[in-house]
């Protein structure tokens, strides 16, 4: 059984791979102990499959899983998760801005008797200056509003203890949020801090919409206050109301004012209608994930597993 299992999910990475291959080889060699490291092709259509046959035919120590397509990110860590079987699990992406070499300190800190030790990021990345506000954005409200949506500047760049891995494989919702999910369990964690590099060499897997997707992932996963947001704004609107009332009849008998009620009615009925949009968007959120979760269907599908007995 190896001590550690690298695991490593790949889309179209083909310009990454010899690099990632070269300077993690180099590492774990370093580290004088058994290891694994699991490749999860995530429905690549460039060159990413031929390299890694080439990789797993070289090396007894290279597994792969290839998925039938793309599942996305979280469902491939998914697949490799399931497939580990070391003493320490290492997440990490293929794009060479998480640092091959930071594992060294992450296995230290692992043998210090953590059971968690996260990869923090000191910098942003090069990104759209808008993705960059959005991150930001939703790290201060999930801290604000207290949802377990993981540390603060962590990825899924992480190492885990095998006991930490057995609780995570329990856990088998269809929406998936790992760095919400690993933080909700709570052992002991530390980190190691670095600086994250841009990337070099193709193109990043992780779109604007798939951002935005994965933060609503993590926000409506741990949270129901999106649900409770109709319960404030019914007392807002009802003091509101009541203030309004409250107004027109000291107005009208003060000041002697006629008012046109219907002129004032069109217009709190347009502002209520946006109310209530609001209020069905989110309420079709959580049905939406519920109606996925009871479809029960499988997180992905493999297709091929290679050096694995």
């Amino acid at each position: 059984m190896p001590v550690l299992s690298v695991i490593i999910p790949l889309f179209n990475e083909e310009k990454n791979i010899m690099p990632l291959y070269s300077r993690l080889d180099d590492l774990l060699t370093s580290l004088y102990i058994s290891w694994e490291i699991i490749f999860v092709n995530d429905g690549s259509h460039d060159g990413t499959k031929d390299l890694l046959d080439f990789l797993a035919r070289k090396s007894p120590n290279i597994k792969i899983i290839t998925l039938t397509r793309n599942f996305g990110h979280q469902a491939a860590l998914t697949a490799g998760i399931d497939h580990a079987n070391g003493d320490a699990i290492v997440t990490m992406d293929g794009d060479l801005q998480d640092p091959p070499e930071l594992l060294k300190e992450l296995y230290l800190q692992w043998k210090a008797g953590y059971d968690v030790v996260y990869a923090r990021r000191l910098n942003y990345r090069d990104d759209h200056i808008i993705k960059r506000w959005m991150s930001m954005f939703f790290y201060y409200l999930a801290e604000k509003l207290k949802i377990s949506s993981g540390p603060k500047n962590v990825g899924d760049f992480r190492l885990m203890d095998k006991k930490v891995l057995a609780e995570v494989k329990t856990m088998r919702e269809r929406t998936r949020y790992l760095r919400g999910m690993i933080a909700w369990l709570g052992f002991s964690h530390t980190y190691v801090d670095f600086v994250r590099s841009d990337r070099n060499r193709g193109k990043a897997g992780y779109t604007f919409s798939k951002l935005i997707r994965l933060a609503m992932d993590g926000f409506f996963s741990f949270s129901r206050l999106p649900l409770r947001i109709g319960f404030f704004l019914g007392l807002i609107s009802i003091f509101i109301g009541l203030g309004l009332m409250v107004y027109m009849i000291a107005d009208i008998m003060i000041n002697h004012v006629y008012y046109h009620l219907y002129k004032l009615l069109v217009d709190v009925i347009f502002i209520f209608m946006g109310f209530l949009f609001i209020l069905i968007w989110i309420l079709g959120e959580y049905i939406g994930r519920i109606y996925h979760e009871v479809k029960g269907r499988s997180l992905y599908i493999i297709d091929k597993k290679t050096n694995f007995s």
